[in-house]
This record gives C-alpha cells, sequence and structure tokens, in this order.
C-alpha cells in the first residue's frame, strides 16, 4: 500500500508530551499527523516524564541545536527513603532507608547548596553512548562503567511542597542537566535517599507551557484539516527570537546567500544573530566574526 505524499511543511511545534510515550514515538505521531517530509525534536523526555517537546518541521530542524543549548525548566516530584536503579519510580528499588525529622530549613538549605555551578555524574541509565552503545543498554545488562562528571549550571531550586516523604520542586538549569541525578544527590545529602515519581518540563528557552498542544488535541485538531494544524505552528525564527535581529539591504543577502561574510552598518558587534532581507521573512543565523562582519552559520533554503 502507498503511503501518503509528505509535504514540505515548516515551523515549530510546542508538544505537551505524555507520560508513557517515548520523545522519538511522539515525534513521528506529530509528523504522521502533519505529513510532514522533515521533522526532528529537541531534546529527549523519558517516557517517565511529560510537558514541553519543541518539534521542529521543515527547515526549522536547522534551528533544533540551538534549543539543545538552551535552559530548561522543570517541576518534579521526588520520594524520600527510597532509592532505585534508574534513579526514578520505573527501577528495581535499592535501598530503604528512614526520612527522619526532616524540618522545612533543613530542605530549603540543601536545596540552596545545588545553586550554580555543579558537577554532575551522568546516570547509567541514559543515552549517553560508550564505544557506541548507550548506557542504559549496558546498565540492563548489569554493566556499570566509571562516567566523567559534567558541570552543569542550576539557576533556581524552589521547594513547592513537603509532606513529609514526599517533596516536589521547580527546577531552572543549564543544558545538560539530569533531573533524576538531582534528585538523588539531593537525597544523599539529605541523608535518606530519594526518586523520581513525576518529572515535567515547562520551559526549553525561548519557549514556555504557554502554547503547549497535546497530542490528543492535534489528532482532533487533524480532523479539521493540515490547514488547521498548520495554524498552531510558530515561525521558524522564533527559536532564536531572544537574539538581535540584523536586516540586510542592497547586496548584502546576495553574498551572503553565497556563504560570505558582509559588513552591515550598525548591527551587534559580537553574538549571534537573527538574519533577515529587508523586512522579508526569516533568512537564518549569522555570527559576528571579530573584524565586525557578518557570516552566514544557518541558512534557510529559500
Amino acid at each position: 500500500m502507498n503511503s501518503r505524499p509528505r509535504r514540505p511543511v515548516n515551523g515549530v511545534l510546542l508538544l505537551d508530551k505524555p507520560v508513557g510515550l517515548t520523545s522519538n514515538a511522539a515525534l513521528q505521531a506529530v509528523k504522521r499527523l502533519y505529513q510532514a517530509a522533515k521533522a526532528g525534536h529537541t531534546g529527549s523526555l523519558d517516557p517517565l516524564a511529560s510537558g514541553l517537546l519543541p518539534i521542529c518541521l521543515g527547515e526549522a530542524t536547522k534551528m533544533s541545536g540551538f534549543l539543545l543549548n538552551a535552559d530548561k525548566a522543570y517541576r518534579f516530584t521526588c520520594r524520600l527513603g527510597v532509592t532505585t536503579t534508574t534513579g526514578d519510580a520505573e527501577g528495581e528499588v535499592l535501598d530503604t532507608r528512614p526520612v527522619g525529622a526532616l524540618d522545612l530549613a533543613r530542605i530549603e538549605a540543601a536545596l540552596a547548596g545545588f545553586i550554580g555551578p555543579i558537577q554532575q555524574v551522568p546516570p547509567m541509565y541514559s543515552a549517553l553512548k560508550r564505544a557506541g552503545q548507550p548506557l542504559y543498554k549496558l546498565a540492563r545488562q548489569g554493566i556499570e562503567v566509571v562516567r566523567e562528571p559534567r558541570a552543569v549550571t542550576i539557576h533556581e531550586l524552589r521547594l513547592l511542597r513537603f509532606d513529609g516523604t514526599e517533596l516536589e520542586c521547580e527546577l531552572r538549569c543549564s543544558k545538560g542537566t539530569y533531573v533524576r541525578t538531582l534528585a538523588v544527590d539531593l537525597g544523599e545529602v539529605l541523608g535518606c535517599g530519594a526518586h523520581i515519581t513525576a518529572l515535567r518540563r515547562t520551559a526549553v528557552a525561548p519557549y514556555d507551557a504557554a502554547r503547549m498542544v497535546t497530542l490528543d488535541a492535534l489528532r482532533e485538531q487533524a480532523e479539521q484539516g493540515l490547514a488547521v494544524l498548520d495554524a498552531l505552528l510558530l515561525p521558524q525564527d522564533s527559536a532564536v527570537a531572544h537574539w538581535p535581529a540584523v536586516h540586510l539591504r542592497g547586496d548584502a543577502a546576495f553574498y551572503l546567500r553565497q556563504g560570505q561574510p558582509v559588513l552591515v552598518p550598525r548591527a551587534p558587534t559580537q553574538g549571534w544573530v537573527r538574519l533577515y532581507e529587508g523586512e522579508q521573512p526569516f533568512l537564518g543565523i549569522g555570527e559576528v566574526l571579530d573584524d565586525g562582519r557578518i557570516a552566514p552559520r544557518r541558512l534557510l533554503a529559500s
């Protein structure tokens, strides 16, 4: 049987990934609904986790790397007194310990100790690879390998709720932060152990949860036609909307499309920029060179 033809749809969908679905399965479901020729997601969420998973369609996939490097925000719940093999509720119980008489002051002090630059040892149950093998596959075989600590930054870690055996927290952090590892480390600081029982991503800079769409809602919209689905997409430059915009005039856009750096009057003097031809649509991403010229880095197909 012939599959439906794919179409060149471009834009960013802010998907509210449900619990129990892998990020790739969610991506494929969106791709099928949109009949998209090309799609990619920007940073996996575990099946246990829900929340914001930006899906880049078509030419917007060229922006996905910038979202992978973005700060993230989460809300998570952890159970105190129990550690597991995976650091979350899907793992086997390793140890149980009494929680003891924890008070809010002690918990707040423990949370404050994680604020700022910290070192994290990636968990064995992660997608990091060793000799071409994902660590989680090795872990399932009972193999544990030494992992080097990685530098991450915790911008904010705030207690929302504590009921004696369970903590709920809000987290804002740099790319590469493992929330499961943070919960496990927090449990050790508190002296009782801990593991994640619920995890929800609420932001991937510059996006927040306000415009997320569930898969169920997408399926309902799909029944009304592709135009209705397309109306849910954010423009491709929304992924870098917090960067300065540079509008190219005259021959500058032509030479830049040929891969040549160009000099633009009154442009920023450093960093990354969004590029436009006059007031026309988004051209792509540029970087300011040491000599002040702007070099093309990721240009969209015209």
